[in-house]
């Protein structure tokens, strides 16, 4: 097969995942929707207060928030802004929830990265060393680590390290992105905000780390015993070409696979992390929004992670045939 034909089959795969967005991104917006309006609580209770108002002011404060109307009517209404780009506004902030998001959005992104850095980068190199010094003192602790990393609660991790590296030690800041009670340059502030970031950001990468670990080890093992690896060391290969050159990029296949998908688990995650540091970040906004019944930016945030998620896959499945040319022929 030509190098035409197997670009053409890439862009043709391409097209087609992307059309495949539009009902996926359909079903998650009307499942959600459907889901958030059906659970316990009003928010308009929540606007309101315990202030004692008359029925006919409640009832107007929900025709105000389109609470009013049948359940199918709001869904139609939502799914028309929604296709014109407009997601709604908040009930608590009063705001666009586009612009309610985008201000917290700089924050989880740059709390994912970090973590994502810490994860894989470290999480591989492990992996491979265990995997080169099997049944060794390395190899064992390893494995511990990746063992008790993956069954830690992120919730209960956090405090740990709260407890231990922020009120203790004092070594970092125990919550927020931003020390505020000093004038600070750009390059302090800067600074600031990776000290703050230390510990979430580790949170977060702690289940993430131990995972890539436990998958790039086992695949290490299974891809060195392939007659490719001995050969290439019978043509006189040093052990590190061997492995980095040549193993690696077969055992790593999996570990891609499981990175684009494990983006649902971290959002989850995060909304845990961005809670206990008071990180203020999207999770920090689904966790106020769940508490104050903030329909509009519940809505957003869980169209916004569906859309992440499916691109996720997407970018998963092209890195994969990127590092596997033979996934284009098929």
């Amino acid at each position: 097969m030509s190098g035409g034909a197997a670009g053409g089959s890439m862009a043709g795969y391409l097209v087609v995942r992307l059309l495949q967005l539009f009902p996926v991104m359909l079903v998650i917006v009307v499942v959600n929707f459907v889901l958030i309006h059906l659970a316990p609580g009003d928010p308009s209770l929540y606007l309101i207060g315990d202030a004692p108002v008359s029925d006919e002011f409640l009832a107007a404060v929900r025709a105000r928030m389109g609470l009013d109307r049948p359940l199918i009517e709001q869904l139609l209404i939502y799914l028309g802004e929604v296709a014109r780009g407009n997601l709604g506004y908040s009930y608590i902030s009063r705001a666009p929830v586009t612009d309610v998001i985008l201000a917290r959005l700089p924050a989880t992104l740059l709390l994912m990265a970090s973590q994502y850095v810490i994860a894989i980068v470290v999480g591989v190199y492990l992996g491979v060393i265990s995997a080169r010094r099997q049944g060794g003192g390395v190899d064992t602790f390893v494995t511990l680590f990746s063992v008790t990393g993956y069954a830690l609660p992120v919730f209960w991790l956090g405090q740990i390290l709260i407890l231990i590296f922020a009120i203790k030690l004092g070594w970092f800041p125990a919550q927020g992105m931003l020390s505020l009670r000093e004038e600070l340059t750009p390059w302090q502030t800067a600074l600031d905000v990776l000290h703050h970031l230390v510990l979430p950001s580790a949170t977060l990468a702690f289940f993430n780390l131990a995972l890539i670990v436990r998958l790039t080890r086992a695949n290490m093992l299974q891809v060195l015993r392939l007659e490719y690896i001995i050969f290439a060391r019978s043509k006189g290969l040093s052990e590190r070409a061997v492995v980095y050159r040549h193993a690696l990029r077969n055992a790593v296949l999996p570990v891609v696979t499981i990175i684009g998908l494990n983006i649902k688990t971290l959002v989850a995650g995060a909304v845990l992390t961005e809670t206990v540091f008071a990180w203020p970040g999207l999770g920090r906004l689904t966790y106020d929004a769940i508490y104050a019944r903030d329909y509009p930016v519940l809505m957003g945030m869980f169209v916004l992670i569906g859309l992440i998620v499916v691109l996720a896959n997407l970018l998963t499945d092209l890195v994969y045939a990127w590092l596997d040319p033979r996934i284009r022929y098929r």
